[in-house]
């Protein structure tokens, strides 16, 4: 058998060392002469920041800076990025949410970074952040999906009316309405997919140095070269060549750790400011108002179907939820990653799909566990069971007539996708 081929059993040769405790993840890094940060993150979830007092934490021992979002203006950095281009149905650009690292004006969630306080130690960079005085004027806030896009709800962004980032379509619609007027049965039916907070077994952590003109970045990430390549030309502006991001063992990460974070800027900054190494570790709460989230989708979904319970087409609108921000990858995941799965396993003549991109005061959504594929196989096998019952037809025996047959290899997909083998 080839290397690797089917089902070879592939020796693991990692398990003694995690297994015994002798792993090296980013917490246990700790650089000669580092000192500690702590972010102070917003208790609203959406705010103007009136006043910043950044006075009284600088007097608490230890304390060696305290950073905020006009520092980060001041030195030129640029946003934390979405690198998503998505365009519009009518060939408009998507709206676009720029982020700092820290907050200037506005704050958009619970948990949006305000102020960044580095010290000789952790406990007195927790004493530091609890010092400052920050007056808020709160604004009404728009946290939940099924009413954000409707008339009268707080607006999170003014570049984005209805607080819609994008609302892009996939597929041919001009077919998949011809499909739905012939139809002799139409099934409809609303799935939610709730958001998740990811949890993962090791939190974030980052350690940033700098040695001349050049920064080293310890992080638990699944993206290094994205890291590095964000922070050093969109960020920092500053030649790749001259950043190295370092990934010891990492604890799980799911999707979550793959992306450019604040912590990975304000590390770095922080780092460069005091010229000594600066460490940030997450702690659990933190984690569930700092890193990305998961799914947060509600769809629309249409069957339609023969007199003999064939497929004819699938229509689809999926309101998903975006968060307060962009995120790095966000827009392509309930787009290009979710519809494309819509087919599934089955011989649709035609698949039309409408996205719209939602933007709400909470946490930032992106790819997590199968990225918006998920979400598509969910609505398409509910679909297919209420129209089983609704046709009086077996719900095995529904999925059977309209699977795509091993003798149709190769076959392309009503979504474009092309199966080059399978017998379903």
């Amino acid at each position: 058998m080839a290397k690797f081929g089917l089902s070879q059993s592939v020796r693991r040769v990692e398990d003694p060392r995690l297994l015994t405790g002798n792993g090296r993840y980013t917490d246990d890094i700790g650089l000669p002469g580092q000192a500690h940060g702590v972010v102070l993150r917003s208790p609203h979830a959406h705010a103007r920041i009136a006043a910043l007092d950044t006075a009284p934490a600088l007097a608490i021992p230890g304390v060696l800076a305290v950073i905020t979002g006009r520092d980060l203006e001041a030195a030129g950095l640029g946003p934390v990025p979405c690198v998503i281009p998505l365009k519009n149905k009518d060939g408009s650009p998507r709206a676009d949410t720029p982020r700092l690292a820290l907050a200037t004006d506005t704050v958009r969630h619970v948990g949006d970074p305000v102020a960044f306080v580095v010290a000789d130690t952790p406990q007195a960079a927790r004493d530091g952040a609890e010092a400052i005085g920050v007056d808020y004027d709160i604004l009404p806030a728009a946290t939940d999906l099924a009413t954000a896009h409707e008339a009268g709800t707080p607006q999170v962004w003014a570049s984005a009316p209805g607080n819609i980032a994008f609302d892009w379509e996939a597929g041919d619609k001009a077919a998949t309405d011809a499909a739905f007027a012939r139809a002799a049965h139409v099934t409809r039916l609303t799935v939610v997919n709730n958001r998740v907070v990811v949890a993962s077994m090791e939190a974030r952590a980052a350690v940033a140095a700098w040695e001349g003109d050049r920064l080293t970045l310890h992080t638990n990430t699944q993206g290094s070269w994205l890291v590095r390549n964000l922070l050093a030309n969109v960020v920092f502006k500053i030649d790749p060549a001259t950043v190295r991001v370092v990934t010891p063992d990492v604890g799980g990460g799911f999707g979550m750790k793959l992306y450019l974070y604040a912590e990975h800027v304000l590390v770095a900054f922080a780092a460069r400011q005091i010229g000594r190494p600066v460490k940030w570790a997450s702690e659990r709460t933190e984690a569930f108002l700092s890193d990305t989230h998961g799914r947060d989708n509600i769809t629309l979904g249409e069957l339609a179907t023969d007199a003999n319970g064939r497929f004819l087409a699938l229509r689809t609108k999926n309101w998903a939820n975006m968060g307060a921000y962009l995120n790095t990858f966000a827009p392509f995941i309930p787009t290009g990653a979710g519809t494309k799965v819509l087919a599934s396993v089955y011989g649709f003549e035609a698949i039309h799909a409408n996205v719209l991109g939602v933007l709400t005061n909470t946490v930032p959504v992106d790819a997590y566990r199968g990225a918006g594929r998920p979400e598509s196989n969910y609505l398409v096998e509910r679909l297919i069971d209420t129209a089983a019952r609704e046709l009086g037809i077996d719900r095995i025996e529904l999925r059977r007539r309209n699977m795509v047959p091993q003798s149709a290899m190769p076959y392309v997909t009503a979504m474009g996708q092309r199966y080059d083998s399978g017998d379903f």
